[in-house]
């Protein structure tokens, strides 16, 4: 599950679902992407889990020349794991989304193990002032869309960024026939142990953010691979906490982000990602667990360095 006492925070500082008019202290230029990563590796978090946006209306973007104004300035300033997304962002095809890696040559990339439909169109029914045009429709676009990951572009991004770079994975797992999909791969060899397995609840159209799923979600785990994993798990929105913390006293690692929640606690807009990761830094501390540093975590996840990235 993880290795003692030790527990990996991963902090995913912006996404591609939330939008601007939603936060004001949702990152969106490459400066202010860089200072948030930077700022959340200071407060404890090994890992930074990326996505892009456009810096002049922060829509997503796959621009792998956006991630690069960052992504140097990130290893410069942080001895924490770079972690780029294949994920992307709603409509962004499986060559826009690999461009960045494929550029980057990470240490790791975000991978989810099955096409889904992810529903963020509730939120486009929320009165709000729209910053920019884009955003409504943006939301309201994924009643009709899905999240594209066939088994052929799953196996297609562990073969050009794990075979051809070394790139290791977070297995994005939003329910458990994902579990099944992972099992798959690596029992065809294509992967090797130990897996990042990081378990997402909440989302509509994923599994729903209910702690016996969590247990459920592990005891697969736990049949399927063994001692092979390393179990993450969060919940987006207001239930991310009690996830992160609930996984930590599982035996697990935790993930926090403004990209997974914009709140700090009730109605109370978090002013950053340092502000997340600092609170389960706090709760991790009061249950008596160590946090992980980025040259720990390397070794638990058997990552190739930062040395070896292309940035």
């Amino acid at each position: 599950m993880r290795a003692g006492n030790k527990v990996i925070i991963t902090c995913a500082v912006t996404g591609s679902i939330q939008t601007p008019s939603m936060s004001p202290h949702l990152p969106i230029t490459p400066d202010e992407i860089a200072t948030a990563a930077i700022e959340a590796a200071e407060a404890g978090a090994a890992i930074i889990h990326l996505h892009a946006r456009d810096p002049e209306n922060g829509r997503p973007t796959p621009d792998p020349d956006v991630f690069m104004e960052f992504l140097p300035r990130i290893k410069q300033s942080s001895a924490a794991v770079v972690n780029i997304t294949t994920g992307g962002g709603p409509g962004m095809s499986i060559e826009e989304r690999l461009a960045a890696p494929i550029r980057a040559q990470p240490e790791m990339t975000s991978l989810n193990m099955g096409t889904m439909n992810f529903g963020v169109f509730p939120a486009a029914a929320k009165a709000r002032d729209w910053k920019y045009d884009w955003e409504k429709p943006f939301l309201e676009s994924s009643r009709e869309g899905f999240q594209s990951n066939t088994f052929a572009q799953i196996e297609r991004i562990m073969r050009e960024l794990g075979h051809n770079f070394g790139t290791r994975f977070e297995f994005e797992c939003y329910d458990v026939g994902h579990l099944y999909s992972l099992a798959h791969f690596a029992e065809r060899k294509l992967i090797e142990p130990p897996f990042l397995i990081q378990c997402i609840f909440g989302v509509l159209g994923g599994i729903g953010a209910e702690m016996a799923h969590l247990a459920h979600m592990q005891a697969t785990a736990d049949r399927l691979f063994g001692d092979q994993y390393l179990l993450s798990a969060f919940a987006v929105g207001r239930h991310q906490m009690e996830f992160a913390t609930m996984s930590a006293m599982m035996g697990g690692n935790v993930r926090v982000g403004l990209e997974d929640n914009l709140y700090i606690a009730s109605k109370q807009l978090a002013k950053s990602n340092a502000e997340q990761v600092l609170k389960i830094r706090r709760i991790l501390d009061e249950l008596g667990l160590d946090i992980a540093t980025p040259s720990e975590a390397r070794e638990m996840l058997k990552l190739k360095g930062g040395d070896m990235v292309a940035f």
